[in-house]
């Protein structure tokens, strides 16, 4: 189950014990929501708009929602896996003062914050950095991610395996 992830007091974040992990995480899925600075497959040097110039009207509006949707639940993902999804520090005893109702309502909102600041980031790097050559992303998920991966499995591993 994903929400055992989350920790039940809010603290110890995942981001802590694997920062390696996050940013390995954090870069394929801003490749994967196939936005700037990794949208290869609408490159505008290859056609004027890339594959959307054979779509229009309802066609093209969800292929735009489905990239957001995309950004949205990767956002999600990652404030799960990561920052700890809807917990924060000192919930239990908001939950013990204020009553679990004000608790939950105050998770609920903590969790969209945290994916709604993780879109933002997202949107930010869109915006300032550029477009990456076919070249130099196929470089760097070769030469860095995978290797990096296989690294920080080892690791992991081996660092499970030696707390047991």
């Amino acid at each position: 189950k994903i929400w055992g992830l989350i920790p039940a007091d809010g603290t110890n974040w995942n981001i802590l014990y694997q920062p390696v992990a996050f940013i390995i995480f954090f870069t394929c899925a801003l490749a994967e929501t196939n936005r700037a600075p990794f949208d290869l497959a609408e490159c505008e040097s290859e056609l004027i708009n890339g594959f959307h110039t054979e779509y229009s009207s309802m066609k093209f509006g969800l292929f735009l929602f489905a990239e957001y949707v995309n950004l949205f639940i990767s956002s999600a993902l990652i404030a799960v896996l990561f920052f700890g999804g809807y917990s924060y520090p000192g919930m239990n005893a908001v939950a013990e003062s204020a009553g679990e109702n004000v608790a939950s309502i105050i998770s609920i909102l903590v969790f969209l914050l945290k994916v709604f600041l993780l879109v933002l980031i997202f949107m930010w790097i869109r915006w300032t950095l550029p477009r990456f050559r076919y070249d130099q992303l196929m470089h760097l998920g070769w030469r860095v991610f995978i290797p990096l991966s296989l690294v920080n499995l080892l690791i992991t591993g081996a660092v499970i395996l030696l707390n047991q």
